[in-house]
């Protein structure tokens, strides 16, 4: 039985995000006070979900992640968002796997009403039959409730998760997707590496966007 619902991180897989993340990242610690002497080193921020990002990376209390998050928004919303390019490839790869009447969905820890923007802006949200992401309040922020809340938004039983894969380019993507029960596969060309998604437990990875349809639709891959 081959997989029919084809689930896709945003940031890493479907975009080259980094710089608007960074920047945004960038301008919210000067707002706290923090210096970043090398932006570089704010990479680790793309992926997973920001509060957790805060803390762990700078000791922050969840207060103060909190208002790093608010001065996080106050750029990415008006420059951050677009401050993105999407990978070479990803269109024509979309195109195929849709054409092959495959359901394709966003499940991302972005908040859903910046991806539904982006999505939009570079004209791929035509390729999705849903997208969904964080809540702004915070009630939805880990992978694994993004990608529950589009299980449920799809309306897809337990009983036929064995048909969906979730690809994404970082651990919280794998992760995510064996809470809920479902493949996963690992891209190598955003943020995340081989080991990263091994240690993980990638059933698959894959160099480039243009393996997507070829391993989904080429008979590369199937589950069941």
């Amino acid at each position: 039985m081959e997989y029919k619902y084809i689930f896709f991180d945003l940031d890493g897989t479907l975009t080259e995000s980094g710089p608007g993340i960074i920047n945004s990242v960038s301008y919210a610690l000067n707002r706290l006070g923090v210096e970043v002497k090398d932006k570089d080193e704010l990479k680790k921020f793309i992926g997973p979900p920001l509060l957790d990002s805060m803390m762990q990376f700078y000791g922050m209390t969840e207060e103060e992640a909190e208002r790093g998050i608010a001065y996080y928004r106050e750029y990415y919303t008006e420059k951050g968002i677009f401050e993105n390019t999407v990978y070479g490839g990803i269109p024509e790869a979309l195109g195929k796997l849709k054409e092959a009447g495959k359901v394709l969905a966003v499940a991302t820890s972005k908040p859903e009403v910046f991806a539904r923007r982006i999505a939009e802006h570079f004209s791929f949200d035509c390729y999705f039959d849903t997208i969904c992401g964080a809540a702004l309040d915070g009630s939805r922020v880990n992978k694994a409730d993004v990608i529950q809340y589009t299980l449920e938004t799809l309306g897809i039983a337990e009983c036929d998760r064995g048909k969906v894969l979730m690809v994404g380019d970082r651990e919280h993507d794998i992760l995510g997707a064996k809470k809920n029960g479902v493949a996963s596969m690992g891209v190598l060309y955003g943020y995340g590496n081989r080991l990263e998604l091994e240690e993980a437990g990638a059933d698959y990875i894959i160099d480039v966007p243009a393996e997507l349809p070829a391993k989904i639709l080429g008979g590369g891959i199937q589950c069941g």
